[in-house]
């Protein structure tokens, strides 16, 4: 069982929350992204640098995941294609993606993407609130409770 952080969008208080989990539970925790980023020295710590492009972070993600794994990720259609493999999908939010709702959540997100290319300002997300933080570091708990047992 590994962590597979999205590490491009993901916000630093998170990484930090999965950086304390990492050395607490000594479980393997790789941060994909396009870009150099800073980690705390650890043997369960480590960065994957890949190119920079569509989707290739995504992609090297989906390549390596395994079945019981948890990906972090706000990117709804990478969710699904790792979930399709046997993987759990956490948002940096603290919502899990469930199968039962996956396809409701990618048209959602098509259907906004949509609206955004006919030039309708449809606004970012909110800020991580603290709930947000906390319900983070209860689901990320969840998965290693479960995961251990």
């Amino acid at each position: 069982m590994a962590i597979w952080v999205d590490a491009d969008a993901c916000p630093k208080v998170i990484k930090e929350i999965l950086f304390r989990a990492a050395q607490r539970e000594s479980i393997q925790t790789t941060l994909v992204a396009n870009q150099t980023l800073a980690v705390p020295p650890s043997p369960f710590i480590r960065t994957l640098r890949v190119g920079a492009g569509f989707d290739v972070a995504d992609n090297e993600i989906v390549r390596r995941v395994g079945v019981g794994d948890l990906v972090i990720t706000s990117d709804i259609p990478l969710a699904a294609e790792v979930m399709g493999k046997g993987a759990v999908a956490l948002t940096p939010r603290g919502e899990r993606y469930r199968p039962e709702t996956i396809r409701e959540r990618l048209t959602m997100r098509d259907f906004m993407d949509t609206l955004r290319a006919s030039g309708i300002q449809t606004g970012g997300p909110p800020p991580l609130s603290q709930r947000e933080r906390q319900e983070f570091a209860r689901e990320l708990d969840r998965y290693l409770q479960q995961s251990r047992g």
